[in-house]
């Protein structure tokens, strides 16, 4: 028993004595530092470029022109482009083209008998464009020339044409609108606009008697919805850092 109590000592203290010995020969833990949470990258709208798109709405007067009030169908293209600066604001010049089918109307009646009809299928205009954005959000204003189809005006007493003059043919005017554009895709935008167009009035310089010095006014209210493809610079791009 003295012999192992003994030997169990020594043996203690041979491992008490090699520790030190067997810890300085382990290596240090290394310190990891945890990765930072990832962060999307910010998302910049650029509105900078040439674009091309089309547009679908309705056309209608405010009843004191030929075409009467009732609404018609009104399709066409639009091209234009913008540059964006300083930083939230948008400047632009934009051409756009609109085709109105069917419209024509059943014309004005007028006292004695004669029948006054009208037409005007075509409507253009160059404009300018200056607007705010926010994000992919775009609320602007516009304004410039308007142009339209010569207006086929006719005159008939009885179903029977009859001559007459007027004071011009009125295809120049100007129009105003705005409206609000927003990218819902890289390179695609869609809009909602409101677009007047105006050309003057039309008086009767001769003809029948009931229609002499009478005028009548040539104007359009539109509401179209658009979709633009913007080349290479509009929708969102990843910010750089």
């Amino acid at each position: 028993m003295k012999k192992f109590l003994l030997g169990t000592v020594a043996l203690a203290t041979l491992a008490a004595l090699a520790s030190p010995a067997l810890a300085a020969d382990i290596p240090a833990r290394t310190y990891t530092k945890a990765p930072p949470p990832y962060t999307a990258p910010a998302v910049v709208y650029n509105w900078t470029g040439f674009y091309i798109g089309g547009h679908v709405g309705g056309a209608f007067t405010d009843g004191t022109n030929l075409m009467g009030s009732d609404a018609r169908l009104v399709g066409g293209v639009q091209g234009g482009f913008d540059y964006q600066f300083a930083p939230n604001w948008v400047v632009g010049v934009e051409a756009q083209y609109s085709w109105l089918p069917g419209g024509s109307n059943n014309g004005t009646t007028f006292p004695a008998g004669t029948l006054v009809t009208g037409n005007t299928d075509q409507i253009g205009s160059v404009t300018g464009r200056f607007g705010y954005t926010w994000g992919p959000t775009l609320l602007y204003a516009k304004g410039g020339y308007a142009w339209r189809d010569n207006n086929n005006i006719t005159a008939s007493v009885g179903g029977v044409p009859t001559a007459f003059t007027t004071d011009a043919n009125h295809k120049d005017g100007y129009t105003v609108g705005a409206g609000l554009e927003y990218m819902f895709a890289p390179n695609w935008s869609a809009k909602a606009e409101y677009q007047y167009y105006n050309f003057g009035k039309t008086t009767f310089t001769s003809g029948p008697a009931d229609i002499v010095g009478t005028s009548f006014r040539n104007d359009e209210h539109t509401v179209k919805l658009g979709i633009n493809y913007r080349f290479g610079w509009g929708g969102p791009v990843a910010a750089k850092y």
